[in-house]
């Protein structure tokens, strides 16, 4: 990949890492169905008026509609909703650690869907690798605990969706669909799909006391930095790098998470967190072929 590229997903990962501190802080006081769609409502709201001032529709009767509902369930709904969840049980660094498996998943439905990532001998190394490093996250006690095991496998299964969604998502630029339009259409048919779900789980109006405006911020931020500005960078990176280069972002994404959740939030991971991430970059640059060329380098 180019160090255009490079950057990109450094920033992307800043601003994807810093979601799971603004969620943990949302979390405080409201559910996390609620956090979702205010999420996604406000990203939706923020995405639309920047395509109105480019003098762009999303709500033209060419758009591909079905496609941007199919990209909000996969890759906003479900995952979030897993994840936000999750952080209710576990700890935000620990919860973007399980979410840098994400290109794991997608070499094996990438394998499965696209004719052009299939899983070579290395690659098939790195994944086995991979799951070592989620065996070691895990750790042997998970499995006496049934609240952080239900956290972490929440997590894992967010992250599988994470994978359906950079495979499907490539379409959109066969399409011609501009990153900002792609960004602004999954949003949005995200917040419409969660809406109902929401006010019928969550129930916001039972709530004790209005948000405080440190939740407030918390939400703002959350939408405008790591939702409407992240997803518009998403869909600019995929249509260049395709989804397995692109969805190493997640494991950069720790970095931002792990120091924000321990400077302000006050949360300590265990050595074997550390140990199981170590073993994670390791497969994750097997797959980005880094190691092949390293080892062709030295002959």
């Amino acid at each position: 990949m180019s160090l255009r590229i490079w950057i990109w997903l450094l920033s992307l990962s800043v601003l994807w890492g810093g979601s799971f501190f603004f969620a943990k802080v949302a979390l405080a006081e409201l559910a996390p169905l609620t956090v979702v769609f205010c999420r996604v409502a406000l990203a939706a709201l923020a995405l639309n008026l920047a395509l109105a001032a480019t003098g762009r529709n999303l709500f033209r009767a060419e758009a591909p509609f079905r496609c941007y509902a199919a990209m909000g369930f996969l890759n906003n709904l479900i995952p979030f909703g897993l994840i936000f969840w999750g952080q209710t049980q576990i700890e935000s660094g620990l919860a973007s650690i399980l979410n840098a498996t994400t290109p794991l998943f997608t070499l094996l439905v990438a394998h499965f869907i696209a004719h052009d990532e299939r899983i070579g001998g290395l690659k098939l190394a790195a994944l086995v690798i991979g799951i070592g490093g989620v065996a070691v996250l895990m750790g042997p006690e998970a499995i006496g605990s049934s609240r952080g095991i239900a956290g972490q496998i929440a997590c894992l299964g967010a992250a599988l969706s994470y994978a359906f969604a950079g495979v499907y998502g490539r379409r959109f630029a066969t399409m011609g669909v501009a990153p900002l339009e792609a960004a602004a259409g999954q949003v949005t048919a995200s917040a419409m799909l969660i809406l109902p779900v929401m006010l019928i789980v969550d129930r916001p109006w039972l709530l004790p006391a209005p948000p405080g405006a440190t939740t407030l911020a918390a939400l703002a931020s959350l939408a405008l930095l790591s939702t409407a500005l992240a997803y518009v960078l998403y869909f600019r990176i995929l249509a260049v790098a395709g989804a397995t280069n692109l969805l190493l972002v997640t494991f950069l994404i720790p970095v931002t998470a792990i120091l924000l959740g321990a400077l302000v939030l006050g949360e300590r991971l265990a050595p074997r967190h550390f140990a199981g991430m170590t073993l994670i970059g390791l497969s994750l640059t097997a797959i980005d072929g880094r190691i092949r060329r390293f080892l062709r380098l030295a002959k």
